[in-house]
């Protein structure tokens, strides 16, 4: 972990979780495991609030616990994964691509997942048919057959998981250890880091058969500070329904599987044209059950089932689509090759080299934003040709010596562009050493992530900031929304509305707008530099698979 990886979970904790659990959780992501008793002394802070933070941490499975590193009998130990702390800073891209895949529903249903860390079928469906009902005219509701229905498709492709249980997770780990006491003097087994996952464990995508008969619930209007204090309460249910004990939870892999088809489907349709990017979302949807996330490419398909395929408001011929096979084969970029010709040609989209195109993409739009359209010539020439000396960098790029040797050193300095030494005699005499500048892509990858990391965690705090700075105004607006609010819902007289609305101030609803404008900014900031991280981590981590 790096120093930008721990502040940005820090402040993803903090905004999440409150002062209270960040400091337990930055304790955890820079100290490694550790067990109660040391975490206490550590931190300085109270048993009570220690479990407390903990049970949070574990709940939303960015903490796990088991035995002690002395083997069986020692003290159990904490330790966060800080991997899943950063995931929080994709929440708002999980909840959209939900509701766009599978609407209102799905988008409640991974939002209520997220909020709460896991839950069981039953208990979900209850709270997003209640939360339906409560935005829905007068007399009418969700039936929970419908929020079940929802909820088996997300299941059904794996967007939503079993959580493993607790009883084979622990069995999982203590056979890691061997059961035989350690004599004296004989340093204890090794405890096993591999955590288990859910695809470890039978039954992880079979929804239960749950008995729920009903229709959503709509909340009785009370006074506001009570309706907070209910909130916070946990709804005790006394009913069976068949699933107690089976907890679900939101399987992030998938949806970075479906972030990365979608960005390779957007590149191909930006570089080429939107017939081109559906057969390969086809290829990508035929294929997205029998590949491996960590496949370098997908399983070859025959031309023959990949026309069968094909939407039906895709009308193409089938020598058009051999038309659009071969192209997308010869295009530099190398989206798809081919990989036989059996079956009119078997076709496999490449996946790493996707990634790395992206990547390679990425890197170049940062050095033409951050240098201009020159500096970026230089870069993408030295991408492609490898290893140049300063002349051909000017002749290449057809710019004048002074201006490329200025960019060159610009570029060295920011470590976008190395320079290599080659000596002709073992002295290092610079009138006898070839001096080569070139890219490396996957360091310089490596560092721009940092760099977005550093981005993000400044735009957090940089809301956090402004969010402080006005937070009584910000109160004062939330207590006459509620006030309005419920009056509205008592059928209260228009003076009234009125006469509570003017408790702002002119001066007051135009600082609220100019603050709402400025985070709303940040949001959207943060979210673009988020797409830039899970590019950048896809590329990093594809080449650590295919290296491994």
């Amino acid at each position: 972990m790096t120093a930008q990886e721990v502040r940005l979970c820090g402040l993803l904790l903090r905004e999440h979780f409150g002062e209270v659990v960040e400091k337990v959780g930055t304790h955890l992501v820079k100290n490694g495991a550790q067990n109660l008793r040391t975490i206490i002394h550590e931190t300085g802070l109270s048993l009570d609030l220690i479990k407390k933070s903990l049970c949070v941490l574990v709940q939303h499975g960015v903490c796990v616990f088991r035995s002690g590193r002395r083997g069986p009998g020692s003290p159990t130990e904490y330790r966060t994964c800080p991997d899943l702390i950063l995931r929080i800073l994709r929440y708002p891209r999980y909840i959209y691509t939900a509701k766009t895949l599978y609407g209102d529903t799905g988008e409640l249903i991974i939002e209520e997942l997220l909020q709460r860390g896991h839950m069981t079928m039953s208990g979900t469906v209850k709270t997003v048919a209640d939360r339906l009902t409560q935005n829905m005219e007068e007399g009418r509701s969700m039936d929970y057959n419908e929020v079940t229905s929802a909820f088996s498709k997300l299941v059904e492709t794996h967007f939503l998981q079993r959580c493993p249980p607790m009883a084979a997770a622990a069995a999982k780990t203590d056979t890691a250890t061997p059961a035989t006491p350690a004599t004296p003097g004989t340093p204890a087994a090794p405890v096993s880091t591999t955590l288990p996952t859910p695809e470890s464990f039978p039954d992880c995508y079979k929804v239960p058969h749950v008995t729920l008969i009903g229709r959503g619930k709509r909340q009785l209007s009370t006074e506001d500070g009570e309706d907070q204090r209910n909130a916070k309460r946990p709804k005790l249910d006394t009913e069976n329904h068949g699933d107690e004990g089976i907890y679900w939870q939101v399987n992030f892999e998938r949806f970075h599987l479906h972030f990365r088809d979608q960005a390779i489907i957007g590149a191909v349709a930006n570089k080429l044209d939107q017939t081109s990017s559906e057969i390969v979302r086809t290829m990508l949807r035929m294929s997205e059950v029998t590949t491996l996330p960590t496949a370098t490419c997908t399983k070859p398909l025959s031309a023959n089932e990949i026309f069968k395929s094909l939407p039906a408001t895709y009308n193409i011929p089938r020598p058009i689509l051999d038309q659009y096979l071969t192209l997308l084969v010869d295009d530099p970029m190398e989206f798809v090759g081919k990989a036989g010709e059996s079956g009119g040609g078997m076709y496999v989209v490449n996946l790493n080299r996707a990634l790395a195109n992206l990547a390679r993409a990425t890197l170049e739009s940062v050095v033409q934003e951050r240098f201009g359209s020159r500096s970026a010539r230089i870069f993408r020439l030295l991408l492609r040709k490898r290893h140049l000396e300063q002349k051909q960098v000017e002749d290449f790029a057809m710019i004048p010596a002074k201006e490329a040797k200025d960019m060159l050193y610009t570029l060295l300095s920011q470590n976008l562009v190395q320079l290599q030494e080659i000596p002709k005699t073992p002295d290092y005499a610079p009138s006898r050493t070839f001096y080569l500048y070139t890219v490396n892509q996957l360091p310089t990858a490596r560092m721009l992530l940092q760099n977005s990391f550093k981005t993000v965690a400044n735009l957090i705090e940089r809301r956090l900031f402004e969010s402080s700075n006005s937070k009584r105004l910000l109160e004062k607006s939330q207590r006459i929304e509620a006030i309005l609010a419920s009056l509205q819902a008592s059928g209260a007289e228009p003076e009234q509305l009125t006469e509570v609305e003017e408790m702002i101030t002119a001066p007051e609803k135009q600082q609220l707008e100019s603050l709402r404008l400025h985070i709303n900014k940040l949001d959207s900031a943060e979210n673009q530099v988020d797409e830039t991280i899970f590019l950048l981590e896809s590329y990093v981590n594809s080449t650590a698979t295919s290296t491994s």
